[in-house]
């Protein structure tokens, strides 16, 4: 079925935002919690040489030994590895008790669980993992991960659609068909997969947002060579539905959320948080905006603005950003923005009993 334009109703449907006025469908009473801890485990660069500062942990020079023959003391300073991919650990404290998640996996079988041992990071720890959509370059890394932990049952959260086959479509009518994931090949790799479309509340009070309600006027989502199977042909895939993002909140600070490729939009994605948890107040923004590229560049300019009036503490730009993207976030926002690095964590407290006394003073 096709409107006036010759687009499909699944088309038609999200050519435009959708209302999203009052109050969520769907609220969750979101936890305060002490802390979160976000390691980028994976991401598009590592920048050995950038220096700590508070609540932003480098990985140190060092990280990485490995044996080289052609140095006199038989070793050299590996680093960690960057790739075209993005993977983060999420770890969060109230009190005594805490709890950590993965969030995707990376590009490649091997840089997640490489950067893992190099970083000293116990995998065996986790309690869960959590897909933000099926894109390969989100869910490669399942197999290194694996070999770290063996077949130990642990749960992975993933939307429905994270099956989806699709591909770019290329010049001259030729099509790059995408890595698609397996849900039998998962489980017998040990993993017990969840499927969930709405918004779920995790251990710890992890929020994964579940899909992301398009409000904007500018956010459009992919262009028309990127396109999925229905069963019988490839289809314009707009929405990449799937996309989904993680939200903590800080006690006293408000919100931390850490998105994969942001296809939904990233401002799409922090009203969205907003609105299912009623916190109005956005502490960090950590991950992939998707602002890169000639489709998305036009966007880079409302995404900026909005996000300067958002006016969170801390932005981690990463992956899909952009050079382009990633200036202007600078330029816009230069006491919040710190550039991203493979094996860095954004450490977000809330204050200390003393601070919030003065504060209230």
């Amino acid at each position: 079925m096709c409107d006036d334009h010759g687009h499909s109703a699944a088309e038609a449907a999200w050519s435009v935002p959708r209302p999203a006025e009052g109050p969520a469908v769907d609220p969750v009473t979101l936890p305060e919690v002490d802390e979160v801890r976000v390691t980028t485990m994976v991401d598009n660069s590592v920048d050995a040489l950038l220096a700590s500062a508070e609540g932003v942990t480098r990985a140190s020079l060092d990280t990485g030994q490995t044996a080289a023959r052609q140095f006199t003391g038989g070793e050299a300073l590996a680093g960690l590895r960057a790739e075209h991919g993005f993977s983060a650990l999420v770890g969060v404290r109230s009190g005594n008790a805490s709890s950590t998640l993965l969030f995707d996996t990376g590009a490649s079988p091997d840089a997640l669980a490489v950067n893992a041992e190099r970083l000293g990071t116990d995998v065996g720890g986790l309690q869960g993992v959590v897909l933000s959509h099926g894109h390969f370059d989100h869910a490669g890394g399942f197999d290194g991960l694996a070999r770290l932990r063996g077949r130990s049952g642990l749960p992975l959260t993933v939307h429905p659609a994270v099956w989806t086959r699709r591909r770019l479509e290329l010049p001259a009518g030729q099509g790059l068909e995408m890595p698609t994931l397996s849900p039998g090949a998962l489980e017998r790799e040990g993993f017990e997969v969840i499927e969930r479309r709405r918004p779920s509340l995790l251990a710890g009070g992890i929020l994964i947002t579940g899909e992301v309600d398009r409000v904007t006027e500018f956010e459009h989502g992919m262009p028309r060579a990127h396109q999925a199977w229905d069963g019988n042909g490839w289809r314009h895939d707009p929405t990449v539905i799937d996309d989904q993002a993680l939200v903590v909140n800080v006690r006293g600070r408000g919100l931390v959320v850490v998105t994969g490729c942001g296809h939904a939009g990233v401002v799409n994605i922090v009203r969205h948080a907003m609105r299912l948890t009623g916190v109005g107040r956005l502490l960090a923004l950590i991950g992939g905006f998707h602002l890169s590229g000639p489709a998305f560049e036009p966007v880079i300019g409302p995404t900026v603005a909005a996000l300067r009036e958002l006016a969170p503490e801390l932005i981690v730009p990463g992956h899909c950003t952009g050079w382009r993207a990633q200036h202007a976030l600078a330029a816009a926002l230069p006491d919040a923005w710190v550039p991203t690095s493979v094996g860095t964590t954004y450490t977000l407290s809330a204050p200390r009993a003393a601070e919030s006394t003065r504060a209230d003073t």
